[in-house]
């Protein structure tokens, strides 16, 4: 039996992107994701807070709350997905919750997250580390 769950976690592990920066609930992120149009793909972008993360490994998926036209709209990503062409950190959320649901009931200011702006180290950084993990 273990020589089975040691394979699977041998593909598994094959299947785990490390080009994503690391981020948390309550951070403000952006990100593209490939949308099937006819017979081509194109870059859609989806900037929003996110609002959970759960389970872990190739099973991990997050949520991501925005603001379109004045209706909240939320949309599940699993983390591990090439679905997700890009994803950048744009700002930092500071919260005491591990989810954060109690924004579907709030609008205008709020519904905003105290945030610390990303230093731009911290992005030239990330934009090292995804250039690196690209080639």
């Amino acid at each position: 039996m273990a020589g089975r769950l040691a394979k699977l976690k041998l593909i598994e592990d094959k299947q785990l992107r490390k080009d994503l920066p690391e981020f948390k609930v309550g951070d403000t992120i952006k990100m593209k994701i490939k949308v099937m149009e006819a017979d081509k793909i194109r870059l859609h972008s989806w900037e929003g807070i996110v609002i959970a993360r759960t389970g872990s490994g190739n099973k991990a998926v997050f949520t991501v709350r925005k603001i379109s036209f004045g209706e909240g709209v939320e949309k599940m990503f699993p983390l591990h997905s090439p679905v997700i062409a890009s994803l950048k950190v744009v700002s930092r959320g500071t919260v005491g919750r591990a989810k954060l649901f109690y924004l579907r009931d709030k609008t205008g200011k709020a519904a905003r997250v105290e945030t610390d702006a990303v230093s731009e180290a911290d992005q030239l950084a990330q934009e090292a580390a995804s250039a690196a993990a690209a080639e």
